[in-house]
């Protein structure tokens, strides 16, 4: 399998986080990728040769499809030779973009009505630029028919929770953005479908999980302290919730 991540340059990076590209021309019998808990809701379009399942929901997934928060871990399964395109999302756009309640999406999925002409355009074409010049335009049209009606001081907290790596005191970041501390919170809900604290829990999660996916440390206490979880139990706790596997079972 072959993985390409895109950093978007503006005006696509207020809103978009990265696209991810997953692609495999060996025929395999079967693929599973694991996902877990990152933050991003997702723009997701499959090029496969029977289809995308998700599990354990054992559900058969649309070509194109909007995708709400990960909380629970879950598998995309494939058979066959595949291409999957992710655009990963900042949770700030979707009720502005797509009028939905981003919690009402959160571990399912949603089929926006003006995907029709882009899907179309899409099954039509025939390479990776191709596919990813056409959802980047659609986004784009989207931003611009949306963006003043998107709220960027939330963009502006996820930033904040982002950059230090989800350890920066809610309390804090309502303050700095002249928030009192509960319309802070109640909008961030509204906003991304999660309140403060998980988005930073799942920011500070995924920090973990990429230094012990990279082998980046000496020992287990170095992740726990250097991502500020209180104690190994307290992450442990987290990464199981997550994965549904202890970080040794995970690292094996």
């Amino acid at each position: 399998m072959s993985f390409q991540e895109i950093i978007p340059d503006e005006p696509l990076s207020l809103f978009i986080k990265s696209i991810l590209i997953f692609e495999n021309n060996e025929n395999p019998d079967i693929t599973k990728l694991p996902f877990f808990a990152d933050g991003y809701p997702g723009l997701l379009f499959h090029k496969t040769e029977s289809g995308l399942r998700v599990i354990p929901h054992q559900k058969e997934m649309p070509d194109l499809f909007i995708y709400g928060q990960t909380i629970n871990p879950i598998e995309l399964e494939v058979k066959g030779s595949y291409l999957i395109i992710v655009v990963q999302l900042y949770p700030f756009v979707l009720r502005s973009f797509y009028g939905i309640n981003p919690g009402s999406i959160n571990d399912d999925c949603y089929i926006p009505e003006n995907t029709k002409d882009v899907l179309n355009d899409l099954q039509s074409s025939d390479t990776p630029e191709k596919y990813i010049e056409l959802l980047k335009t659609y986004l784009i049209n989207n931003f611009e028919k949306k963006k003043s009606s998107l709220d960027f001081k939330i963009r502006r907290a996820l930033e904040i929770i982002i950059t230090n790596n989800g350890t920066e005191n809610v309390g804090q970041i309502a303050k700095e953005l002249d928030f009192n501390i509960r319309t802070f919170e109640r909008r961030f809900l509204t906003e991304t479908g999660l309140s403060p604290k998980q988005f930073a829990r799942i920011i500070q999660f995924q920090t973990s999980l990429q230094q012990l996916a990279s082998k980046d440390y000496n020992k287990l206490s170095d992740i726990v302290y250097e991502n500020g979880f209180s104690d190994q139990s307290h992450f442990i706790r987290v990464f199981k919730a997550f994965t549904g596997k202890t970080p040794k079972s995970y690292s094996q």
